[in-house]
């Protein structure tokens, strides 16, 4: 990951001999709202689930999930080099594959999602140029909101393939981040297409319906359109 932002940051450089650090035409407030895709990264679930017998059996899975939508908008002020804002996003994806680790058994047919509300503080350096285009980096923390819906798989038994309850519908607040780059493509002097990268992560979220649990990370890729209007 660092060394995928080390390359943003040297292509953004390089596309822009004539870099400078001086304030844009016009500082000021901005919103923004922002559309794209999200394409979150396999993930290891760790899971426990009551047994007939009263005892909990315990399973660690690897996750993976369909790319998904990015949708979000910001509000913040723009000092120039330093744009400073508050995020409101959110991002959802399926479930594509759940793949048991200790057997690398693949459950059939999985059946559930992942949704993420993203609330972050964020801070982006805008490389300014004379030119319209002006490449930026930055991030941002904050806390994500996570709802995991009711998760099924096709197992193999005795009796031949059965439908089979797996994670348990909940929701977790966790601690959230991000880091990216983008480049601000000034229309006039009141709007900016920008276009961004974002790599978002939390903390680790733990769902429970009170006797079934689910833990795992949350990271995804994201890229986004989107315009900013500057009062």
């Amino acid at each position: 990951m660092k060394r995928r932002l080390k390359l943003l940051a040297i292509t953004c450089i390089l596309l822009l001999p004539a870099l400078s650090w001086s304030a844009s035409i016009r500082p000021g407030a901005y919103v923004s709202g922002f559309i794209g895709a999200s394409v979150p990264r396999s993930t290891n679930v760790d899971s426990s689930q009551l047994a007939a017998d009263g005892s909990f059996l315990s399973a660690r899975d690897e996750v993976e999930f369909d790319p998904g939508i990015n949708i979000g908008g910001t509000g913040g002020y723009d000092f120039g080099f330093l744009r400073l804002e508050g995020e409101l996003s959110y991002k959802h994806s399926e479930i594509n594959t759940i793949t048991d680790r200790a057997d690398g058994f693949r459950f059939g047919n999985p059946d559930g999602n992942i949704g993420v509300f993203a609330m972050m503080g964020n801070a982006f350096f805008d490389l300014h140029n004379k030119g319209p285009v002006a490449p930026y980096l930055g991030g941002g923390i904050g806390f994500a909101n996570l709802h995991l819906s009711d998760t099924f798989g096709t197992d193999i038994t005795s009796n031949g393939p059965e439908r089979v309850f797996l994670y348990p519908e909940d929701d977790d607040t966790v601690f959230a981040y991000q880091a990216g780059a983008g480049v601000g493509i000034a229309l006039n002097r009141r709007l900016t297409l920008d276009i961004g990268y974002r790599y978002f992560g939390t903390s680790r979220a733990r769902f429970s319906d009170g006797l079934d649990t689910a833990e795992f990370r949350y990271e995804s890729h994201n890229a986004a359109v989107g315009v900013r209007v500057k009062f």
